[in-house]
């Protein structure tokens, strides 16, 4: 179980890591002016939106906005936090993994339903954003299966000494 957790985390790792950096380097542009980003990332942004056919990057409807706000002050800091968690090993790792991962795939699903609902989506974009429908999933999984192989027996000992005290 211990190589089946170390795969997941390594996974998990590197997309956190995307997020980390493209929320407030890129997917930022979408609900703050441009004029705040640097003139390649800008170009960047816009090589993204016109490859792929971003048409919620382009006209940004006001619930696109909104949930950009929300990676920007909920899930950016959340995924800087899992990636401290992954390296150092902590505890408090499966909790915002949930947290993660529960606001990503609602996310997901209000902008992937957008873009089937509307049919103004290239297969092309669908296909850049299902992973990360996937890697929500996956981080729900990892907050809520004991992947760990980590014993229990330290609580229920400070549990015994609590009733034995009393």
């Amino acid at each position: 179980m211990g190589s089946v957790m170390t795969l997941v985390d390594a996974i998990l790792f590197i997309f956190f890591l995307i997020i980390a950096l493209g929320a407030p380097l890129l997917d930022a542009q979408t609900s703050l002016p441009s004029n705040m980003f640097p003139d390649i990332l800008v170009r960047l942004n816009n090589l993204y939106t016109h490859e792929y056919g971003d048409y919620l990057v382009l006209e940004k409807p006001r619930f696109f906005v909104g949930l950009s706000w929300l990676e920007l002050l909920f899930a950016w800091p959340l995924s800087i936090t899992s990636l401290y968690g992954i390296v150092a090993g902590k505890s408090w790792l499966p909790t915002t993994c949930l947290m993660y991962g529960v606001s990503t795939l609602t996310s997901m699903v209000a902008i992937l339903s957008e873009m089937v609902g509307s049919g103004k989506a290239s297969e092309k974009l669908l296909l850049m954003y299902y992973p990360f429908l996937g890697f929500a999933v996956l981080a729900i999984l990892r907050g809520l299966l004991p992947l760990s192989g980590k014993s229990n027996a330290t609580a229920t000992r400070t549990v015994l000494i609590w009733k034995k005290r009393a």
